[in-house]
């Protein structure tokens, strides 16, 4: 369990922040770029649902529980697998979540007409917050593809999985409060040439 009694310690005044295991890294380090935009996604998302809230309360509901897998993809990221025993099971996304993000993708998607055109960031303030989520997601995925890229780190494919759906279910979620899609504002290509 987590226990937090005072905020500010001075132990990253020096440009260094602890991992789960322990070990010091760079606040400049992949890794911690990496759960760090997650986090930020985690906070867009949470922007979000002021607008989801009470308009959009099934979203909102899929919207908390993501939130919550998020801080576990935050937690997987922080304690990479090295291949040392740890004397505790580290928290790792796992394939069920994913499976659930993408049954809830369906769920949201099935009424939706297909798009004919890309969809611009706007419509309602509801959606608008939501692609902002969805950019800081895919953000959060390049980063922890690049840092799966690097021989010396582990990243959980799971975990990459998961914040790639959460970025699909961030775009169809944004078409669903834009009133299914009917008031989302579509791309026009050379418009103002």
């Amino acid at each position: 369990m987590v226990k937090l009694n005072k905020i500010y310690t001075r132990t990253g005044d020096g440009g260094t922040t602890g991992l789960g295991t322990g070990a010091r890294r760079l606040k400049s380090d992949v890794r911690i770029d990496a759960y760090g935009t997650v986090d930020e996604a985690n906070a867009c998302i949470g922007m979000a649902r002021v607008h989801t809230a009470g308009a959009h309360p099934e979203i909102d509901a899929m919207l908390a529980r993501i939130q919550h897998d998020l801080f576990d993809l935050g937690a997987d990221l922080c304690v990479p697998d090295e291949g040392k025993a740890l004397g505790y099971e580290p928290l790792r996304i796992v394939a069920s979540q994913v499976a659930r993000v993408e049954a809830e993708i369906d769920l949201l998607n099935k009424d939706l007409q297909p798009l004919r055109s890309f969809v611009l960031s706007g419509g309602s303030p509801a959606a608008a917050a939501l692609h902002l989520a969805r950019t800081v997601a895919r953000r959060a995925e390049r980063i922890m593809v690049a840092l799966a890229q690097d021989p010396q780190e582990h990243v959980n494919p799971e975990g990459i999985k998961y914040i790639n759906r959460v970025s699909d279910f961030l775009f169809v979620a944004a078409r669903v409060v834009n009133d299914n899609g009917n008031a989302d504002v579509l791309w026009v290509p050379g418009k103002n040439r």
